[in-house]
């Protein structure tokens, strides 16, 4: 497997496009999104929790229950959730693609995300639509054209696509992602589109997306909002010409190691990209006695405000990571427990057998200086390890959070 230039255009038989349609006043950002399959494509979806889901996660769940695609259409700027008219535009983005492609509006993702609880226009995106269409290109940069008009707070484009082989044939994954603020486990404010021209079957691809998010997005937050919007998707159309994908078998497998690294690449980027954020935080938890605990353990320590302001400031204060894990729910060896802080610059330990260590103070400033900070937690012998990623806590999340309606 390698990394490869082209996002969701690296795949066989996909197209993309974004343009500035002005869904939003007095911004001038792409905020329309297209990606279009040649062939129908199997696919699968993995939604939000949040009992008050957007209109597009509604119908999109629908459109998804036969386990085929064929295009995806997103605005950015508004989220058409909490909209008396939310199911219709809902239906008229999807129209729209029926009418200017002549794609079964069944056979569309739709997609939103923005401000939500105001009320939404279809006009912006009908008049834009034919713009939309006529820009529809394979080439990498009409892959980071779909990146941007997702966008929303996020500070940088995020996007993937990976080579590997797959019964002698060579296939191709490609996805991009939004995602910085009401971002929390259970998927994230995150909206990440992925195309692939491997042949799998429908209920395969669900499957494997389906356990792929609960290491990968799962593992992510922000800021402990669960958003009212989150989509996660995947189009396989098979042009790859791989023999289908129809067992668990070793094909199945090469498949979800690409899936792994496209996911897990975006969601620390979603991390790293939080709002305000100035710093990454990965901890990984080791020796807990099963993957469940550890990964409990892990999400309550990167999701503990006092653990990202720690981390914003710079004071490598043990006694703030032993809370987080003391609350986190699940039984752990407190007297096992050591906590070493690492980064580009070094690693100090600060807390072995439950309790805090004389360290330099000097070091750990140095160390907790670095963009990215890893947070490395054994709680004994045990099995069970897992990773979860998030942020620093700033002064600058609650200015952007402040007035993001107006």
């Amino acid at each position: 497997m390698k990394h490869i230039e082209g996002g969701i255009c690296a795949a066989k038989g996909f197209k993309a496009s974004g343009i500035h349609c002005g869904i939003r006043e007095g911004r001038t950002k792409r905020d329309f999104a297209l990606i279009v399959s040649e062939k129908k494509a199997a696919a699968a979806g993995v939604f939000t929790q949040n009992l008050v889901k957007g209109a597009p996660v509604i119908l999109s769940m629908q459109n998804l229950r036969d386990g085929h695609a064929t295009a995806v259409i997103c605005n950015s700027g508004n989220a058409n959730t909490c909209n008396a008219n939310g199911m219709e535009i809902a239906r008229g983005m999807c129209e729209l693609v029926n009418r200017h492609l002549g794609i079964d509006p069944e056979d569309v993702i739709v997609a939103s995300t923005g401000v939500i609880g105001q009320e939404m226009s279809i006009g912006p995106m009908a008049m834009g639509m034919k713009e939309l269409v006529d820009a529809l290109d394979d080439t990498p940069q009409a892959s980071k054209d779909a990146a941007e008009a997702i966008m929303t707070t996020d500070t940088k484009l995020k996007e993937i696509a990976v080579e590997f082989e797959i019964g002698g044939k060579t296939c191709k994954m490609g996805a991009i992602s939004k995602g910085s603020g009401m971002i929390h486990p259970n998927m994230a404010t995150m909206l990440c589109f992925m195309t692939c021209d491997a042949a799998i079957s429908p209920a395969l691809l669900q499957k494997a997306l389906s356990e792929n998010v609960q290491d990968t997005y799962n593992m992510v937050s922000v800021d402990r909002d669960t958003s009212t919007n989150d989509t996660l998707t995947i189009l396989c159309n098979g042009m790859a010409e791989n023999d289908e994908i129809i067992d668990e078998d070793a094909d199945y497998e090469e498949f979800k190691k690409a899936l792994f690294e496209c996911t897990s690449y975006l969601a620390r980027a979603t991390a790293a990209d939080g709002e305000g954020a100035t710093k990454l935080i990965e901890c990984t938890v080791t020796g807990a006695k099963d993957k469940a605990t550890a990964k409990t353990l892990a999400k309550s320590v990167i999701c503990s405000p006092l653990v990202k302001a720690m981390i914003f400031g710079r004071d490598a204060n043990c006694g703030r990571v032993m809370c987080a894990l003391g609350y986190a729910g699940v039984p752990f060896s407190v007297k096992d427990t050591s906590v070493t802080l690492r980064s580009d610059a070094g690693s100090v330990l600060v807390c072995h057998n439950g309790n805090g260590l004389a360290f330099d103070e000097d070091r750990a400033l140095m160390v907790l200086s670095a963009d990215e900070i890893y947070i490395d937690i054994s709680v004994g012998d045990g099995e069970g390890t897992a990773t979860a990623w998030g942020c620093d806590l700033t002064y600058d999340y609650v200015k952007i959070n402040g007035d993001y309606r107006t």
